[in-house]
């Protein structure tokens, strides 16, 4: 539960619906921002002295025609021209992005990432530092599934908004 109250803090002055908790992954709407998400934290192992805080989602905003994207907030910044490598069983994926945040390069692989998080136990990211050497941020998977469908059943209404 402290993951709801967390993550349903107001921002902007609006507090987030949550549509459920399950296990380590939660579900939220956002009407503000007509969006809707699954969100998770990291397991521990060294993310906690993270500035920010890492997170793993998949969200929705149908307004925008955008289902089951991938955002990861990684715990570290990533070194300068690097990527990431996504590992769920014996699946791995190459994600774009900079800075600390990281996402698939086009729907398809969204696609593939999530049907994989469905199937899997154990979602693992690594990469190289900025800071220096390497890292990997992991995920317990269990529940995940459940609060995907939760978002995008959250979300279901909002594209007439």
């Amino acid at each position: 539960m402290v993951l709801a109250a967390m993550l349903a803090l107001p921002v902007g002055g609006r507090a987030r619906d949550v549509l459920g908790v399950f296990q380590g992954w939660g579900a939220f709407r956002d009407s503000a921002q007509a969006r809707c998400f699954a969100i998770s934290r990291p397991l521990a192992g060294g993310w906690e002295a993270s500035p920010w805080r890492p997170f793993a989602a998949v969200g929705y905003w149908p307004k925008r025609d955008v289902r089951g994207q991938l955002h990861i907030r990684l715990s570290h910044q990533l070194a300068d021209s690097t990527g990431v490598t996504l590992s769920i069983g014996g699946r791995r994926f190459a994600l774009a992005g900079g800075g600390a945040d990281v996402w698939a390069d086009d729907p398809r692989v969204d696609a593939a990432i999530v049907a994989a998080m469905r199937a899997g136990q154990l979602m693992s990211i690594s990469g190289r530092a900025k800071s220096g050497g390497s890292f990997t941020d992991r995920y317990a998977l269990r529940g995940a599934a459940t609060a995907i469908d939760a978002a995008a059943l959250g979300c279901a209404r909002l594209k007439g908004l």
